[in-house]
């Protein structure tokens, strides 16, 4: 991901997350000032149709957000990036690698737990609108 990005995933944030879409600061401060934050996006044709951004903190990793555009939903986008994600955090030694999913999202709830997440709690009223969240947790095995 590139600042030059930023125009199409701000249209696809407030596409994907109309409650409470990130503002174009929290992705500056993704690209610009997070040590821990990795961030990217996949493309078909020259065109942005999802992005992740995740941060290695030392043994664990935490996914912050995640998106496919939802023109390009159902063409297996989600499991890329997730994959990028979990190969990434596992390549560098991460115990765990957590998130934290809307109850309402159950297609990305199955998603995680298709690859081995586990649900280790509920986060009550985590969202701007007031939806709890369930903290989802995928055990990696730490160091190679």
């Amino acid at each position: 991901m590139s600042e030059a990005d930023l125009p199409q995933i701000l249209e696809q944030e407030q596409k994907c997350f109309p409650d409470s879409p990130w503002p174009e600061k929290e992705f500056l401060y993704e690209l610009h000032e997070n040590p821990f934050s990795c961030v990217q996006v996949l493309e078909e044709d020259g065109r942005i149709v999802g992005y992740i951004d995740w941060w290695i903190l030392y043994d664990k990793a935490q996914l912050a957000n995640i998106a496919v555009d939802p023109d390009y939903r159902g063409r297996g986008y989600g499991k890329q990036l997730l994959e990028a994600c979990i190969r990434d955090a596992h390549e560098k030694g991460c115990e765990t690698l957590s998130l934290e999913a809307r109850v309402s999202n159950t297609p990305a709830i199955s998603l995680y737990h298709s690859y081995g997440f586990i649900d280790a709690a509920i986060r009550k009223r985590y969202y701007e609108n007031g939806e709890d969240a369930i903290l989802m947790v995928l055990p990696l095995g730490g160091s190679l």
